[in-house]
């Protein structure tokens, strides 16, 4: 049966389903199809299978031509009806896992995914998690509800593997196509099946673990890594604005030094939907154990606080000008979580802009890449940034340094300038520019 399994993949015969069309579904399924294979995507979002379907590109690092030759060509269609899995040969889930309200791993969308796959799961398929989840998930979530639902065993009648996604929207170096993969199966055969459907579709390596918690853990120090890292330098930057010191000046001159150090940059807090989020997961299964992971919360708390402290530096900045914070104007550059992509999940200016507004502030915000949102049940709009709109506001705070903004043109037609990212670093008149 796998002999079988893997000649379909060789031989691009094998039939992908890909459960789930959002940042990393999407793109995946998209490669997939490009690599010769014919493949189902599936999400309960009729919205996206209709888009999907008619070749309608929604997601940035999804080039439109790509999308529209794969579904042109008859290699990709999207469907929201789970028993089309009949005739995969091959399932990836790309679901969503959130936190939920007390900061606990919401795993609802994962079990209905399974559920639903297990209904219609049949001999010699191969499933795949790709959502990121705390260790164990594969092992006692996906393995259990399959094999009960299905009446199949795992290793004998189907496998089952993690391989941890790994998308960085905006990336211009690293896809889906180059990045290199880790796989880890439920067991030899499973790594092996999942192992050989990558290796078909990418470019990069694909690196085999022991077992779907060894994957599982990567995908959370990876990021778990770069969050405790990102604490480290915010703290550092709260320390240089009391001391006086340039932070961004001292980064610099940390750089050069070849070994033993990596550049991280302080800013009004984090985003997107893994650096956020991911090490909660790691928190909440630690306490199983009776561990806490004391480094990684209080990282938590760090990066958390940053947006108020952005807001206390507002304040402070504003008071030097004899204005008060309530009924001031302020104008935001940049609502998404990062640079040159329109993606503003977990978006620390999301916070920002809630506590200012809290405060009595009237906020008004410019992003080229998001035209509008709603947050909170309330609805905003990207401003023209016009030289009316500079005059009028009280201060300019950059969130997120998109680099096509004319930073020049801002300082010279705003009263004064709240640098969170360092955006204006180029900018030489800085007689009304503060950084964070």
């Amino acid at each position: 049966m796998k002999a079988d399994l893997l000649e379909k993949i060789s031989s691009r015969t094998a039939v992908v389903s890909v459960v789930g069309l959002g940042y990393v579904g999407l793109p995946l399924a998209v490669e997939i199809a490009m690599a010769g294979y014919n493949v189902i995507g599936i999400d309960i979002n009729d919205k996206i299978v209709d888009k999907v379907n008619g070749g309608l590109n929604y997601i940035s690092d999804v080039r439109d031509s790509d999308l529209s030759e794969v579904v042109k060509n008859g290699r990709l269609h999207a469907v929201s009806d789970f028993s089309i899995i009949r005739g995969a040969d091959c399932i990836v889930i790309c679901v969503p896992t959130p936190l939920d309200l007390n900061k606990q791993p919401d795993m609802s969308f994962i079990r209905s995914a399974v559920r639903k796959i297990a209904k219609h799961l049949h001999s010699g398929t191969l499933v795949v998690l790709e959502s990121t989840t705390y260790p164990g998930t594969t092992q006692e979530l996906l393995k259990p509800v399959l094999e009960t639902k299905s009446g199949l065993i795992c290793e004998k009648d189907f496998y089952l593997a993690f391989s941890p996604e790994r998308v960085d929207p905006g990336n211009s170096v690293y896809n889906t196509k180059n990045t290199p993969k880790v796989v880890g199966g439920i067991g030899r055969a499973s790594t092996e099946a999942a192992s050989a459907l990558y290796r078909e579709v990418l470019e990069s390596d694909v690196f085999e673990v022991s077992s779907p918690a060894v994957a599982e853990m990567e995908k959370l120090l990876e990021n778990t890594y770069r969050n405790i890292n990102i604490a480290l330098i915010n703290e550092m930057a709260i320390i240089c604005e009391q001391m006086k010191i340039n932070i961004w000046e001292v980064i610099e001159a940390a750089k050069t030094k070849p070994y033993g150090f990596q550049a991280f940059y302080p800013g009004p807090g984090i985003g997107g939907h893994c650096i956020p989020l991911d090490p909660f997961y790691l928190t909440w299964k630690a306490r199983e154990y009776d561990y806490h992971t004391r480094l990684i919360e209080l990282s938590g708390e760090i990066n958390q606080y940053m947006p108020q402290y952005v807001v206390e530096r507002v304040y402070k900045i504003l008071n030097r000008y004899k204005k008060p914070l309530n009924g001031s104007r302020i104008l935001i550059l940049g609502v998404a979580y990062k640079q040159d992509v329109g993606d503003y999940r977990e978006s620390p200016a999301l916070k920002v802009i809630e506590l200012l507004e809290e405060e009595g502030v009237m906020v008004q915000y410019f992003d080229p890449y998001v035209t509008d949102f709603t947050n909170r049940g309330k609805e905003y709009k990207s401003q023209e940034l016009s030289k009316e709109i500079l005059n009028k506001a009280d201060l300019v705070l950059i969130i997120t340094p998109h680099q096509s903004i004319d930073y020049q043109f801002v300082q010279t037609n705003t009263p004064f300038v709240f640098d969170t990212r360092n955006a204006m670093k180029h900018v030489k008149e800085r007689n009304n520019i503060e950084l964070l």
